[in-house]
């Protein structure tokens, strides 16, 4: 069983209760009986990804897409800003939609156990995970010609936190069902090969000012961080991880995470030294 840190859980908990909040207070301000104390922004207005599909029409019009507002580029910059420094902590930590796939999973983990988020293999899954940069693509290129929020009728995010407003597109709950079967075998599958936005972040990891690194002469070489990667990220092969797929989740890391050696796998500037081979 992957043991996670504590802090992590209840920042994930309390953003999910959150963020679901909002989402039903925005309809009940519609009518006049919103949760005083409560924002009653829409879900899209408090989107990051909202400010970068955007940024096309901002730049050469002036004006955002249809239903995206001044919150979601205030929000991008915040997203991009913590990114630079410590990598897609929004989602590791902050996206709902992440935290709803590693619920599901955890069940998935219970039927399956070690054959849990194996299932794919890896001379396959290393180019699947590309596929959400093609994402990325067409849901810039087409929102930038439409002025519309197109990821809007695909996003699966949008469908669980919208399913009773009578708003959200079938192509949506589509997806959303396919997703939540396949967070039984697979975790985190749509940040893996589908989220557009964890693509543009995970970009981050390879500029990030503390990035993930392996003191190898205090690594025992257990493989304790490889098989707590949520990301299958072969991190115990690594001096140094800049993987595009590292969502900085905290969960292989020295201390709170699973590695049992101190201070031998952190997110640091630090350098370690290299081992020489004795042979």
């Amino acid at each position: 069983m992957k043991r996670k840190p504590i802090f992590r859980v209840w920042v994930q908990i309390v953003l999910f209760v959150l963020i679901a909040l909002i989402a039903v207070n925005h309809g009940l301000a519609e009518s006049g009986k919103g949760i005083p104390f409560l924002s009653s922004a829409s879900l899209h207005a408090v989107c990051p990804f909202g400010g970068v599909v955007s940024l096309y029409q901002l730049v050469t019009a002036g004006t955002f897409v249809q239903k995206i507002h001044e919150s979601n580029l205030v929000l991008m910059l915040i997203v991009f800003a913590s990114a630079i420094a410590l990598g897609p902590l929004f989602c590791g930590w902050i996206c709902p939609f992440g935290t709803f796939q590693e619920w599901i999973s955890r069940i998935g983990r219970k039927l399956f156990k070690k054959r849990f988020n194996k299932f794919i293999p890896y001379k396959f899954d290393k180019y699947l995970r590309f596929s959400r940069y093609i994402i990325l693509g067409l849901v810039i290129i087409n929102t930038a010609i439409s002025g519309k929020l197109m990821f809007a009728n695909i996003d699966p995010y949008y469908a669980l936190f919208q399913f009773w407003t009578g708003e959200v597109a079938i192509s949506a709950f589509i997806i959303l069902g396919i997703v939540t079967i396949l967070s039984l075998f697979v975790e985190r599958p749509f940040c893996k090969y589908m989220c557009p936005y964890g693509a543009l972040l995970g970009l981050f990891n390879l500029i990030r000012l503390f990035p993930l690194r392996r003191n190898k002469g205090t690594c025992i070489d257990c493989g304790a961080c490889s098989r707590a990667c949520p990301m299958n990220i072969p991190v115990a092969v690594k001096g140094q991880v800049r993987d595009h797929q590292c969502i900085s989740c905290y969960q292989c890391t020295s201390g709170d995470g699973n590695c049992p050696v101190p201070e031998t796998l952190e997110f640091t500037m630090k350098k370690y030294p290299e081992v020489k081979n004795e042979n």
